[in-house]
Order: structure tokens, then sequence, then C-alpha cells
């Protein structure tokens, strides 16, 4: 039996997911859920839903998938659900019409701990930035941004082995029991409600574009290992090896003497390929060059002579 608030939740990637699936484990009262119109992907452009979709049809859950909106049929629709509450997991900017719906508001899950890092793409950039610590936060969504009072926050170190792939999945999980935490707390009517400090000094998440990975070889070698961490698996940093764009997925710092020029790259053909960054060379251990599927770097040079 179902309990509690009316809950509408909205999401769309697999990191959205272990989220839904938490309140419905925990029987609250998830009357439907919104989530992106189905896409065409891979090779034969087969229309292909979202992972929260396919997990809220398992379940049997009411799915909603609007193209605009704003669009007064879905809005009907939305109103006609009597939500308490929505919660937003890995969605896209709702308009005020949507989330100020609900009699208690609607909050959203942050990958970060906030005021840090707003934006699209927290856990890349905390990574990227050489950060020791980040976490997830829920808050009530407003008009600006990434801005609401904050309900809850958990921490969660990045560790020096970490890329931005093993940080998603931790917080994957950290973030579902927080959702779920929050939602308890809202039904039992007492929940904190933090201002954001805005005396912080803020690093920003932007969206993450191809440009946005090219590799500069002229910062030192510790900037650039944190950048491959910091985009690895996905969208992944990149250079250009013999003409051919390259995707870097993993790198080690090596402290030798040799000299060279910033983006030069020595190579035995067997065992190591080293790029020079500003200060330092830089190892390649993992990599996909163009048309070629990924491979360790000694599994490459058997096959790619540079």
């Amino acid at each position: 039996m179902s309990k509690g608030l009316r809950i509408i939740f909205m999401g769309t990637p697999d990191f959205a997911v272990p989220s839904l699936r938490s309140l419905v484990e925990n029987k609250s009262n998830v009357v439907a859920v919104i989530t992106v119109p189905d896409k065409p992907a891979g090779r034969g452009q087969k229309q292909t839903s979202s992972p929260v979709k396919i997990y809220a049809q398992e379940q049997g859950i009411p799915v909603l998938q609007p193209e605009k909106l704003k669009d007064p049929v879905f809005l009907e629709e939305l109103k006609s659900y009597r939500a308490d509450l929505q919660v937003v997991v890995a969605f896209r900017m709702l308009p005020e019409v949507v989330w100020a719906m609900p009699t208690h508001g609607t909050f959203n899950l942050h990958g970060s701990l906030l005021p840090q890092y707003r934006g699209a793409a927290p856990i890349n950039w905390a990574v990227i930035n050489g950060d020791t610590e980040t976490g997830v936060t829920t808050f009530f969504i407003e008009k600006e941004i990434d801005t609401g009072k904050i309900i809850f926050k958990e921490k969660e170190p990045i560790h020096p082995d970490d890329d931005a792939g093993s940080v998603y999945e931790r917080l994957m999980l950290k973030g579902a029991a927080l959702v779920v935490k929050t939602v308890e707390a809202i039904e039992n009517g007492s929940y904190p409600q933090d201002d954001q400090d805005e005396s912080a000094v803020l690093k920003p998440a932007p969206k993450i574009f191809r440009e946005t990975c090219e590799i500069n070889w002229n910062k030192t070698a510790v900037e650039i290992h944190n950048f491959v961490r910091g985009l690895s698996p996905y969208p992944a940093a990149w250079t250009t090896l013999n003409g051919l764009s390259c995707k870097i997925f993993k790198t080690g710092v090596v402290n030798n003497e040799e000299t060279g020029q910033p983006g030069e790259y020595k190579t035995d053909n067997k065992t190591f390929l080293r790029f020079k960054t500003s200060d330092a060379w830089l190892s390649v251990e993992i990599l996909q060059l163009e048309g070629k599927k990924r491979m360790e770097i000694g599994d490459f040079l058997r096959g790619a002579k540079l």
C-alpha cells in the first residue's frame, strides 16, 4: 500500500533510476513519472525510451512525455494527478507553472554540495578541478537555476584514482537515499530550508561540449591528469595523434627529466606513450583512436606503430 504525499517524479537517465526505485521500494505514493519523449538511437535509429520510462513502466506507473513543458494539454494532464510534491532528478529546466504547481513545491537532487558547481556537469567539473570532496544536495526549485533553499546535503570523498564515472556511480546511490530522506522529512513536516551562501567563491559547472574536451598540453601534468579523469569515461578528453582524433581515458604523471615541447610525444612502440606537458610528462594508459575501439596502451601499440 502506497503512503504519504502524492508524488510526481521527473527524470531521464540512469542516474535518476535509483532515486525512483528507492521511492517505489519505500512505498512512497508515486502517481506519475515525467520523462523525455522517445528518441531514435543506435545504428538502426530505433525509437528508444529513457531508463526512467523503462523502470516506471515495469512498475505500472503512468508516464508522461511532453515535447514542451508549457503545452496547455500537458499542464492540464499534470494538474489532474493532484500532486502534493514533485521530485526532480537529472531532468531539464522547469517553467514556474510546473514547479510551483504542487502544494509542497518541487525539489531537485543535484550532484554537488551547493552552492558549488551550479550547472549541468557538476561531477565532471569537481574532478577536473582536482577537488577531494563533493556530494549531493536536495533543494527546492526557484526561478534562478540551482539557487533554491537547501534541504539536505551529503558529502562524498573524491579519491585520487577516481574518475567522473566512479564518482557518478557513488553519487547516484547516495543521492537516491537522500531523495527518500527528503521526501520523508517533507511528509513529516519537519525539514530545513537553508539559504545558499552567496558570499562563497563559487565554482561553476557549465555544460560540456566537444571543444571543451580538447587537451591543452601547455597546462601542468597534474592539471591535464585531472582533466582526463574528469571527462572519463564520457565524453572523454581528446587530442590529435598522427593527424587522427584520439580519446584518452586514463593517464599517469611521469616525473622524468627528459626535455620536450608541450604536446610532443615519445613512445617505444611497445609499452609506453608519453606526452610532454608544461612541467612534466604524462603517460597514456587507456585510449581510443578515431574509428577504433578503446584499448590499454600495450594492446594499442601492438597494432599501431607511431
